[in-house]
């Protein structure tokens, strides 16, 4: 990823401060040099990838090269434009102080940082001569397109509507077969339903849509997914049953040994009927393992099921109790054909095609040659959705290989990666080699992470998180990744995650690129060893299941991304760019951090308690912080609310958090953050709750705000949204006593939580009128009755009250034409459904949650069901 790394690093280079100034004007002159004769560099390197991937080894050394020297190149400028950029924060008399007494070891920085580029140049002169050497030729076709146009307006649209129902092309069928024995109500007995097949036949998809079936919601009352694949631990599939079925706090379960979390299964499940899934087990021993200490999925006949998938049918029958295997078989022709179609041939593009028929010719022999394999069948209709030529499908048609199953695969992969559009979306989705096998990757994260490793190119007209957004649904459009959620206020995709052969395959691609190396201690892997080439340097890491020890990366690493480690040590990165530590805890993060001036993104997951160094302003690139789930055990240091980059906040605070005083809140750089969340365990006596709101109101280009709060959010939050036009997501958890909302919430929010003990005044007149507002979850109001007029919430799709006192719900015709989820949450005193929910065009999901006092015979409740609407009953 050479082409990759030269294009991050000019696009980065472009956006820095270094000014000619007169203390940097040699710098700032060889910093322009640098990035000409990178662009030159760059020229040469489709030339240089082909001669590359026939197996040339000194090409794939000198390309290598010029990936070095580009970071090389950055890391040098960057140290420039950082001397730049701390100076001139620095204001007024005390700040000409601070840079005069920097400046003897300003100097010998900056003669240190003229070297290191004259070292440079001599390298990029010394790669420009092995260029000619090796017969490496000047490329000068056009420039790929770096922004993905979308020539079909409607592309995305089609695919949202349409994604779940492609995903069960060809097991209609057999989806019923399986729903239908996990809820046979004669067998009683705990059993087994088992589904085997190769890799790439659609188990887990057709599993997933089992598992989310209204029927398996309805008939089973605890139920848990946990993938099992070839690197696992006993231990930690219990742990992660226990969570999902019986919950408690991650500090709690990880004190817990093996019998204790079997026991607590067990005597949790003893008591329910449950579904547990154990998706892609590989090895036979899987069932023993888990139940080596105790029995932890007891038989209290009472139609409990266990649903297994497998590769192999050894696997399946070694399960000693009741079990039903399903062979799940290969598409028939005439259903490959279907899938494949829907991919390669959506009906939008028919609709504008002459010569479907001569595509639908060549399109049924190209499903023909998948071999009824249906990930090789939507990832190859992907593809050729994306090149509407007779000529290319006939090609590839006559060059198809003779080789079948997992080679045919990883064909169809490398062409499909290889027909991206650009080199930034090539990196962007071998970056997903980092996260761990079957991952739900959360798309705004996923989204951070690639601008700060500068894969989302600057081009004129369009915002970086759009055109990542547009990368994300290229992807899922070439079936390269799988949706897994759509965000209901929005409608982009908003999780996703890989297939496993897909994830294979990109892990295996990063190595041998040397752009990024992924070490899983469970798979034996020992370090950096496990690289494909012991020449290649790697400045991205992703470590798994690591404990007790320094993790093994070298000190020019970019990226650290690791998941499920525990008490490991991070050692001095001084160039890194991306940490992201997931499920983890560390040692001496406070020590280390300080040093990584670099730094784009800062994200800590469920990692316990961490403590920042009082010099984390000193971190002038920093953009993403994000800490949730995990607590800071020190105060927020004033000076991390002084970087100029700073975007995105998610901040939890295990002590009382002191907001800087008004003075100093309005010189802070607080304009420019588009993000912020903030977890307060505990406000304190003394909270200065007026200092809070002027910290708070300096934030007024905030799209996306979130507040939780104990005991209380002091109800003065609510005044600060006059100033905040552009808000579209607001969540706010929780307020003791509001005796009203206010009319100023932005016109532009499209969600809004917002949790009370108490809701004096009925809240929907003035929510109603928000006319963008899509999501509404609203808890605590207490008075008898609501109403909501004809013309109200006139975009509403998903609500959600939670623990009403109303008797009485008035809702005139016409209001929420859009309204398909509905959730009742603890309605005491609530007897019977209104009978206007029936006049809810759109209303297609009703789930009630504690509302003891609706009958099986609310005659509202029938009459939705027999309408079509689908139910679910909790509690």
């Amino acid at each position: 990823m050479a082409e990759s790394a030269i294009g991050s690093v000019l696009g980065n280079v472009s956006t820095l401060a270094v000014q000619e100034t007169t203390f940097l004007c040699g710098v700032t002159l060889e910093v322009g040099f640098l990035k000409d004769e990178l662009r030159r560099l760059k020229s040469y390197l489709k030339s240089a990838d082909a001669k590359r991937r026939s197996g040339d080894e000194l090409v794939a050394t000198w390309v290598s090269q010029i990936r070095d020297a580009a970071y090389e190149a950055e890391n040098a400028i960057e140290a420039a434009d950082y001397m730049e950029k701390r100076n001139r924060l620095k204001k007024g008399f005390m700040g000409a102080i601070s840079r005069y007494a920097r400046l003897p070891s300003d100097l010998v920085t900056l003669h240190t940082i003229g070297a290191e580029i004259q070292r440079v140049k001599r390298k990029v002169g010394e790669i420009f001569d092995s260029a000619n050497r090796l017969k490496i030729n000047l490329d000068t076709s056009d420039v790929e397109k770096v922004h993905i146009e979308d020539e079909h307006p409607q592309d995305y649209v089609t695919m949202h509507q349409n994604f779940q129902d492609i995903d069960l092309v060809g097991f209609g069928d057999e989806y019923k077969e399986i729903v239908g024995k996990l809820v046979d109500k004669d067998d009683i007995t705990l059993s087994v339903v088992s589904i085997v097949a190769m890799g790439g036949a659609g188990k887990t998809t057709l599993a997933r849509k089992v598992y989310a079936s209204s029927s398996i919601k309805q008939h089973f009352e605890a139920v848990s997914w946990v993938t099992v694949s070839q690197k696992f631990k006993g231990i930690d599939l219990l742990k992660d049953i226990m969570k999902q079925i019986i919950g408690g706090t991650d500090e709690s379960i990880a004190k817990m040994n093996e019998y204790e979390v079997g026991k607590e299964i067990h005597d949790f499940l003893l008591q329910k009927r449950y579904l547990i899934v154990l998706d892609d087990v590989w090895e036979t021993d899987t069932w023993d393992q888990i139940n080596k200490r105790v029995k932890a999925f007891p038989d209290a006949t009472n139609g409990s099921r266990v649903l297994l998938t497998t590769r192999k049918e050894d696997v399946a029958n070694h399960v000693q109790m009741p079990t039903y295997v399903h062979h799940l078989k290969k598409l028939d022709e005439e259903k490959s054909w279907e899938l494949f179609s829907c991919k390669a041939l959506p009906s939008y593009k028919r609709s504008v095609m002459r010569d479907v028929d001569e595509f639908e010719k060549l399109g049924r022999k190209l499903a023909k040659k998948c071999d009824g394999l249906p990930l090789a069948l939507a990832v190859l209709g992907g593809y050729l959705s994306k090149n509407l030529n007779a000529q290319i499908w006939s090609n590839i048609l006559s060059d198809w290989p003779s080789t079948k199953n997992g080679q045919i695969m990883r064909d169809i992969l490398a062409r499909s990666y290889k027909d991206l559009p650009n080199h930034y979306l090539r990196a962007c989705f071998l970056y997903l080699a980092a996260f761990p096998e079957d991952f739900i990757i959360y798309v705004p994260d996923l989204i951070q992470l690639w601008i700060a490793e500068s894969f989302i190119p600057h081009t004129p007209k369009h915002i970086l998180e759009v055109t990542a957004r547009n990368y994300v649904t290229e992807l899922a459009q070439r079936s390269l990744v799988q949706v897994v959620g759509r965000s209901t206020a929005h409608g982009w995709i908003e999780r996703i995650r890989i297939h496993d052969i897909l994830h294979d395959w990109c892990i295996e691609e990063a190595r041998h690129d040397g752009f990024l190396d992924a070490i899983n201690k469970t798979a034996g892997q020992a370090g950096a060893s496990s690289s494909s080439s012991d020449n290649l340097i790697y400045y991205r890491f992703s470590f798994q299941t690591l404990s007790d020890e320094i993790l093994p990366a070298t000190s020019n690493i970019r990226s650290l991304l690791g998941f499920k480690l525990k008490s490991v040590s991070l050692p001095k990165l001084i160039f890194l760019r991306v940490l992201c530590i997931e499920d983890s805890t560390l040692k001496d993060f406070s020590s280390v951090i300080g040093g990584c001036i670099h730094i784009r993104l800062l994200r800590l997951a469920n990692c316990g308690l961490v403590a920042f160094p009082s010099s984390i302003g000193k971190l002038l690139y920093l953009q993403t912080i994000d800490l949730r789930s995990t607590f800071l055990s020190s105060v927020v240091p004033d000076s991390l609310w002084d970087i100029p980059t700073l975007r995105h906040v998610y901040l939890s605070c295990q002590r009382k958090f002191s907001p800087p005083p008004p003075a100093r809140s309005v010189q802070l750089q607080l304009k420019e953050i588009q993000s912020f969340a903030f977890h307060l365990g505990h406000a304190g006596t003394d909270f200065r709750c007026h200092d809070m709101m002027i910290f708070l109101g300096q934030m007024n280009q905030l799209t996306n705000f979130a507040l939780w709060m104990y005991p209380n959010i002091p109800a003065e939050v609510l005044n600060i949204f006059a100033n905040m036009a552009h808000l579209v997501d607001i969540s706010l958890v929780k307020f003791d006593v509001l005796d009203r909302l206010p009319a100023e919430f932005p016109q532009s929010v499209r969600r809004l939580v917002l949790y009370a003990e108490v809701i004096k005044q009925d809240p929907m007149p003035i929510l109603e009128k928000l006319p963008c507002l899509v999501v509404l979850h609203l808890g605590g109001y207490k008075g008898q009755t609501m109403c909501c007029s004809s013309q109200g919430f006139s975009r509403l799709q998903e609500l959600k009250l939670d623990r009403f006192s109303t008797e009485v719900w008035r809702m005139e015709e016409g209001t929420m034409p859009k309204l398909f989820h509905l959730e009742l949450w603890r309605w005491e005193k609530m007897r019977k459904l209104p009978k206007v929910l029936l006049h809810l065009p759109s209303l297609g999901h009703l789930e009630l949650i504690y509302m003891p006092r609706i009958s099986e015979d609310d005659i509202t409740r029938k009459e939705l069901w027999q309408k079509g609407c689908e139910l679910e009953i909790r509690g």
